[in-house]
């Protein structure tokens, strides 16, 4: 047998049985030859359909305060610090964000996030998040979850009171990359943010971007620090660069570095949602099937932030086209 092949079924092995590869293997993994990456993409995918199922996780989400966030991030289009030509605008109307929920539970999604551009919500913003959440709850009846920026303690407890199931914070970048990306707030403070997370017991969604001309071992950087925050979900996001940002002009990722990334973060959180998210209807297209049998196990359906996606009939009829559930 192939040397490679032969490493890669031992580490899927190691990882069926319950122990974790160690960063030496994950690294040889991430760089195995072009000829090895369908097996790497078939073993993540046996460690996702035995350890987790065929059920795919399809969630929405609404740009519940759009632009003007006062972050430099310097891959997004609602920086305040950027003249990208987008629309703005304030925290939407509790009536539109609950119509929104009531839609993407009529078109069969579980899920529906709640996102807000801005740092951190202030109190008032964050009472008004409260009680949005209560009328969905009420009136609709679909699992929420939330991404609000930088919160604290006492407001992690509340979300979790209110029946919030899962609380997004990406790291997006590796630490060692993180620098180039923003300069208004730390890797750490974002980290910080995760661990407040954790300790209040609400569920973490934690991942991050690629393609944003870090390298393949900084991917595989950002792959180590999240599992150590075991995460019960990861969003993938592929930069699609913005126009007015400092990464308009960023080279794209290939096919191949998405599914090197997407199976090996598999076999480093093997009981992790891991979604594949913006970005995978603009440089996959067609290949989004490879991705989901590749070690992905959700997707982001319906539109992003300030970009369009596939409709959620579009991608429960792809899931189904390949033998899985949603």
């Amino acid at each position: 047998m192939n040397p490679d092949i032969e490493f890669i079924t031992s580490c899927k092995d190691k990882v069926l049985a319950g122990m974790p590869i160690d960063p030496s293997e994950a690294e040889r993994l991430i760089n195995v030859p072009e000829h090895s990456l369908q097996a790497l993409s078939d073993a993540a995918n046996e460690i996702t359909r035995k350890i987790i199922g065929n059920v795919v996780d399809v969630e929405s989400l609404i740009n519940a305060k759009k632009g003007k966030c006062q972050e430099d991030c310097t891959f997004c289009s609602q920086s305040a610090f950027y003249k990208t030509g987008i629309d703005t605008y304030k925290l939407l109307p509790a009536d539109v964000i609950v119509d929104n929920a009531r839609v993407s539970k009529e078109e069969g999604v579980k899920s529906f996030c709640l996102v807000c551009a801005w740092r951190g919500p202030t109190q008032g913003d964050f009472e008004q998040i409260c009680e949005i959440i209560r009328e969905i709850n009420d009136k609709v009846g679909i699992e929420v979850n939330c991404s609000l920026g930088f919160i604290d303690e006492e407001m992690a407890l509340r979300l979790k009171g209110l029946g919030v199931k899962r609380y997004n914070h990406n790291l997006e970048a590796p630490r060692s990359f993180f620098s180039k990306i923003c300069s208004t707030h730390t890797y750490d403070d974002r980290m910080n943010t995760n661990l407040i997370v954790k300790r209040t017991g609400l569920e973490l969604c934690c991942g991050g971007i690629i393609g944003m001309g870090e390298t393949r071992m900084q991917r595989l950087e950002l792959g180590l620090d999240l599992a150590k925050l075991a995460p019960e979900e990861c969003p993938i996001n592929i930069l699609v660069p913005q126009k007015g940002t400092p990464m308009e002009v960023q080279s794209p990722v290939s096919l191949a570095e998405i599914l090197r990334t997407v199976a090996v973060f598999r076999f480093l959180m093997p009981r992790t949602i891991l979604k594949i998210a913006g970005g995978r209807e603009v440089y996959l297209s067609n290949e989004q099937e490879k991705v989901l049998l590749g070690g992905a196990n959700g997707i982001i359906t319906g539109g992003y932030l300030t970009i369009g996606g596939n409709s959620p009939a579009r991608d429960f009829e792809m899931i189904s086209k390949i033998g899985l559930e949603a």
